[in-house]
């Protein structure tokens, strides 16, 4: 089941989106607080899915609504991962703009975080004229989103803490991100950080290896990969940040981006106005945003 924020007719709302994202539809007030609020829904989905065939509206087309961002304000933690596919970190090694170490493999997760303000819903304008240094490049990434928090949360157990997963755009300045060494404000920019369409519920992925990622940048496919090629899998990142920081429910984990970015290419290809960044996870959706 794919779960999306919406607005109708003014208001704020949870619905869940058709198999083909043709049409939603809203969860009906009976569903309480989870009606209006993606983090109430997550809180309560155990309860929620039992009778959701009695909790939703009748279906409307996609294009009579406004995608949010699954997860609007007032939104949770974004924790990101830095070089965590294979090819992807020998290709950061090469591009020159990889100022945090030494080595290409990293012998442990390298952990940043991007602001709430850098999300936006699919279909809005990712500001580029933001970064003076016109480097704008793009992450396809798949977005682990939590559902049960909790602090030292074992490898073991750590899939029954997921609530689903979305598709996130890492949206980088390159030389502010070089310039910096610390990544926030090369990735942490407004704007910078799309989320969406929706999130697919966790048992509708019992194996998110099995997942694919793609991007394409004006139609052209730049990005094409298995989450299996991950360095660190999804139960090694909750492990390593819930051994120091609570994961708390609605809690985003945006687990990093493979080969194919625009640094990997000589010359580089950076983001432009007017240009289009699409991704797409099997299963999960396709994030579309345009540049400004």
């Amino acid at each position: 089941m794919r779960l999306a924020t919406i607005e109708i007719k003014g208001e704020q709302r949870v619905a869940v989106l058709s198999p083909d994202g043709g049409t939603v539809r809203p969860l009906t007030s009976s569903a309480g607080a989870a009606a209006t609020s993606m983090l109430a829904a997550i809180a309560d989905w155990a309860g929620l899915r039992a009778r959701i065939d009695s909790l939703l509206e009748a279906a409307v087309p996609v294009d009579s609504v406004k995608l949010l961002a699954p997860i609007p304000r007032p939104r949770r933690n974004i924790f990101c991962v830095g070089k965590n596919y294979h090819e992807h970190a020998k290709e950061f090694a090469r591009s020159g703009f990889d100022s945090t170490a030494a080595e290409i493999v990293p012998e442990a997760p390298v952990v940043f975080s991007k602001p709430p303000s850098a999300v936006i819903a699919t279909g809005e304008a990712i500001l580029g004229w933001l970064d003076p240094t016109h480097s704008v490049d793009y992450e396809g990434e798949l977005g682990v989103v939590i559902g049960t928090g909790g602090r030292g949360i074992a490898k073991a157990d750590a899939l029954d803490h997921v609530f689903g997963y979305t598709v996130i755009n890492d949206v980088t300045a390159r030389t502010l991100q070089q310039k910096h060494r610390q990544w926030l404000i090369g990735k942490g920019i407004d704007t910078f950080c799309p989320m969406g369409p929706a999130i697919l519920t966790a048992d509708e992925a019992a194996d998110p290896t099995k997942l694919t990622l793609k991007t394409w940048v004006n139609g052209e496919l730049r990005q094409d990969a298995v989450v299996s090629d991950l360095i660190f899998d999804i139960p090694t990142l909750i492990e390593t940040i819930s051994s120091v920081i609570a994961l708390e429910p609605g809690d985003v984990i945006a687990t990093g981006t493979p080969v194919g970015v625009g640094i990997g290419f000589t010359p580089p290809k950076y983001l432009a106005a007017g240009d289009v960044v699409a991704i797409e996870i099997s299963g999960v959706g396709r994030l579309e945003n345009p540049v400004a």
